[in-house]
C-alpha cells in the first residue's frame, strides 16, 4: 500500500480508504464501487474546471468533447496503467486469473474510486493535484480505434450539422496483403487521411487523425 502510495504521490491520512478504493468487487462487501460513483462526479466537476480555464476560447461543444476524451475509460485506464493500479489491486483468484488487473473497466473503476478517495481524505484540491499531474493531454489519450468514427461524428455534429463522409482514395499491394487508405470529408473539405488493412481500419484511422488534428488547435 505504501509503494502505491509513493507512486501516487499522495500519503493518505486514512489508509483505509485507499484500501477500499483498490477493493474490487471480487472481493465481497467493502469493495470499491461507491466510491467509484463518487469518483465519476469528482473527476468530471475537476476535468470541466481545467478545461474552462485552460481552453477560453472554445466553445461549450468542444469542452464537452474533450471532457468526455478525458474521462472516458481509454483514458482512464491509462493513467491507472502508468500508475500500476492493476498491480495494487485487492481480488479473488478467480477474477485475476481471467485478466482483471489489466481489464480496462477495472481499471477505470479503480482510477475514478481512487480520486473519490483521496478527495475525502485530503479535499478537491488533493484530487485536482493527482488529475493535473498524472492525466494525459487529450492527444496523449490512446483512444481504442473503433471509437474514432463515433467520436468523430459526436463531435462535429455537436452544432447540428452533417455528419462526416468517408472515401477509399487508395490501396497498394497484393490482393491477400493490401493496405487502404481513406479520407474524412465534412461539407466536401477533406479533414485527414488514415490507413489500415481494411477499408474500416483505414476509415477508423482517419476519424482518429481527424480528432487529434481538432483536439491540436484547441
Amino acid at each position: 500500500m505504501q509503494d502505491f502510495m509513493s507512486s501516487l504521490g499522495y500519503q493518505f491520512k486514512n489508509p483505509a480508504l485507499l484500501r477500499r478504493a483498490l477493493t474490487h468487487p471480487s472481493m465481497g462487501a467493502d469493495d470499491n464501487q461507491r466510491l467509484e460513483f463518487l469518483g465519476d462526479a469528482v473527476l468530471q466537476y475537476i476535468m470541466s474546471d481545467i478545461l474552462y480555464a485552460t481552453h477560453p476560447r472554445d466553445r461549450e461543444g468542444q469542452l464537452t468533447h474533450l471532457r468526455a476524451l478525458l474521462v472516458c475509460e481509454a483514458a482512464l485506464s491509462q493513467v491507472a496503467r502508468s500508475l500500476h493500479v492493476g498491480e495494487a489491486l485487492l481480488m479473488d483468484r478467480g477474477e485475476e486469473l481471467t485478466g482483471g488487473r489489466d481489464k480496462p473497466s477495472v481499471l477505470c473503476d479503480a482510477m475514478e474510486a481512487i480520486l473519490a478517495a483521496v478527495y475525502l481524505d485530503g479535499g478537491l484540491d488533493a484530487a485536482r493535484e493527482i488529475v493535473l499531474r498524472c492525466w494525459p493531454k487529450p492527444e496523449e489519450v490512446h483512444r481504442p480505434m473503433q471509437d474514432s468514427k463515433g467520436a468523430l461524428q459526436e463531435h462535429l455534429q455537436k452544432d447540428g450539422g452533417d455528419a462526416p463522409t468517408y472515401e477509399i482514395v487508395s490501396q497498394n499491394g497484393p490482393p491477400h496483403d493490401r493496405t487502404f487508405q481513406a479520407a474524412v470529408f465534412r461539407y466536401g473539405v477533406e479533414l485527414a487521411r488514415g490507413t489500415g488493412k481494411t477499408k474500416k481500419q483505414a476509415e477508423q484511422a482517419a476519424a482518429l487523425a481527424a480528432l487529434r488534428n481538432i483536439n491540436g488547435q484547441s
